[in-house]
């Protein structure tokens, strides 16, 4: 009787989440949305990825980003849609400084980053998102 006590008790640590290898337990890597920052060692940039989630902008035909880095241009730096319906696009800017931006929306809309260092009130009665690099 104590043999069939001790094997089922082993047979339920071995099913026991916390006895799982690691690669089972492992979770999947997810793209960072909102703004990620990759500092470079060799040039002084930091590679800039911003990502607008596609519940920021689900029936979104462009975006782009527009702020400081690019004279607020409307094109400058359209965002590609991923297949996971996100938009995206990595851009090189000078370390050191912060930079306003803000994503435009099929030319009409703007939207903040919900991933931003901060916000910064803008002439225009609205916010401005604010990278730090």
């Amino acid at each position: 009787m104590k043999t069939v006590k001790a094997k089922k008790a082993t047979a339920a640590a071995k099913a026991s989440p916390a006895h799982k290898s690691t690669n089972a337990t492992r979770t999947p890597k997810v793209k960072a949305r909102g703004v990620e920052k990759k500092f470079l060692r060799t040039r002084p940039v930091c590679k800039v990825t911003f990502t607008l989630p596609k519940e920021a902008a689900h029936e979104a035909e462009t975006v782009c980003v527009m702020g400081e880095f690019n004279d607020w241009s409307r094109d400058a730096n359209p965002l590609k849609r991923q297949k996971n319906g996100d938009f995206s696009v990595s851009l090189d800017l000078e370390k050191g400084r912060s930079y306003r931006f803000r994503y435009l929306i099929d030319g009409w809309k703007f939207e903040n980053d919900w991933q931003a260092d901060r916000y910064e009130a803008n002439p225009y009665g609205g916010d401005d998102s604010i990278i730090e690099l």
